[in-house]
């Protein structure tokens, strides 16, 4: 027998059973109806399961490996995110000591000035230390 033709009598056959399940619901009441359309869905998923790795047998493991690419690129990029954050802050709180630090030496036009004022302090203005 031809596997597309099976294929397609299981779909047919599926499909059928659904409708049987909408058929119970309304003749027999809705707890019968919806167990049995719940049983149908499961065994179809487990059939379009079984017909994909059929089919294309990598595509288990496709799935799978996209899935696991997805999760650890989503992880390993807050990982990083995290850590230069961190680092981040840390530089800044670096930055900012050293600028409070050069904050609080004096300035260039400050020392000149203090030079010039201890030169003066220390240099006689009437020439007398000179004569001594």
């Amino acid at each position: 027998m031809n596997p597309a033709r099976v294929d397609f009598v299981v779909d047919l056959i599926y499909g059928l059973l659904i409708f049987a399940s909408i058929a119970l619901i309304a003749v027999l009441g809705t707890r019968v109806g919806v167990a049995f359309g719940l049983g149908v869905l499961a065994s179809y998923v487990v059939h379009v399961v079984w017909k994909m790795a059929r089919f294309d047998p990598d595509w288990m493991t496709r799935e799978v490996a996209d899935e696991v690419e997805e999760t650890v690129t989503e992880e390993v990029t807050e990982e990083v995110e995290q850590t230069v954050s961190q680092e981040v802050d840390e530089v800044i709180d670096r930055l900012e000591e050293i600028n409070d630090r050069v904050d609080r030496r004096p300035r260039t036009e400050e020392v000149d000035e203090r030079v010039e004022e201890l030169t003066r302090e220390s240099r006689p203005d009437d020439g007398s230390e000179r004569d001594r």
